[in-house]
């Protein structure tokens, strides 16, 4: 039983998985916490320019 919970242990297969699918979820939030700012960014700017152009049509 002792040999079974050591090669248990031992046992890292599992590990490279999980390792990758961390890896996955920091490149997805990373990419959503940029689009996200990008998305303000570009928002922001669109705003500033119909502005310009409402205040130059009159």
């Amino acid at each position: 039983m002792s040999n079974l919970f050591a090669r248990f242990a031992k046992d890292e297969s599992g590990a490279t998985a999980i390792e990758y699918g961390l890896i996955a979820a920091l490149i997805a939030l990373a990419i959503t916490a940029g689009a996200t700012t990008l998305g303000g960014s570009l928002s922001n700017q669109f705003t500033r320019i119909a502005g310009k152009l409402d205040n130059s049509a009159k």
